[in-house]
């Protein structure tokens, strides 16, 4: 079995929690917003910088495919450098991304006295993913970029990379989907069109999470 299906399968998968973040952010919440007074549009902004950022890492257009950093090895045909540049700057987009995502949750905790900072299991894995996300990318470009860097280091490195940025992709699906439940439960949802859009995005993105790990594995 080849990784393909579980490629397209993935791309589906992100289009799909894409569009339902979207449906869910511009038609039930008002849109969304770095530079407002506006809080609601503050926590919104965070939602959809946390699925751009750390999640698709940078999705993105380029011949209507979806492309994925942790995947940018088995979907771009070509020269290993030119897809090691691409995962590169994927993730740094990622890295970006997701630290706009925190500044603009800070921001709205900033702003308000109900709730402190880094109070939940949502708060810790998020800051844990990001940091992660940060050191994984350091020691990527250090031993693999790095001028300096041996072969032997590098073949050392490579297994390890590889497993802690499956694991730190993991733990990314993991924080999504308990800030999606922590959204859930302060907006006191229980029904309705708007609940439905939520679930279904918290599952395209465990979907997204599985397939992308599932073409990872494959051949």
């Amino acid at each position: 079995m080849s990784a393909t299906p579980a490629i397209v399968m993935a791309q589906i998968s992100a289009i799909a929690a894409i569009t339902l973040m979207l449906v869910w952010i511009l038609h039930f919440r008002g849109g969304l917003s770095l530079k407002t007074s506006n809080l609601n549009r503050l926590l919104n902004a965070h939602h959809v910088l946390m699925l751009f950022g750390p999640i698709i890492s940078v999705g993105f257009y380029f011949v209507d495919i979806i492309i994925i950093a942790i995947m940018a090895f088995k979907i771009f045909p070509g020269r290993r450098k030119g897809r090691k540049i691409i995962h590169m700057l994927l993730n740094l987009a990622g890295i970006i991304l997701g630290g706009l995502g925190l500044y603009a949750i800070f921001e709205v905790y900033s702003k308000i006295d109900v709730l402190p900072n880094v109070h939940s299991l949502h708060s810790w894995t998020g800051l844990g993913v990001i940091g992660l996300y940060v050191i994984q990318f350091v020691i990527g470009f250090t031993c693999f970029w790095f001028p300096g860097a041996t072969k032997g280091r590098r073949v050392d490195v490579k297994p390890w990379h590889a497993f802690f940025g499956i694991v730190i992709f993991i733990l990314a699906i993991f924080t999504a989907g308990t800030g999606l439940i922590q959204r859930f439960r302060f907006l006191n949802l229980l029904t309705g069109s708007e609940a439905l859009v939520l679930n279904f995005t918290g599952i395209a993105i465990v979907f997204f999470g599985i397939f992308v790990v599932l073409s990872v594995v494959l051949p």
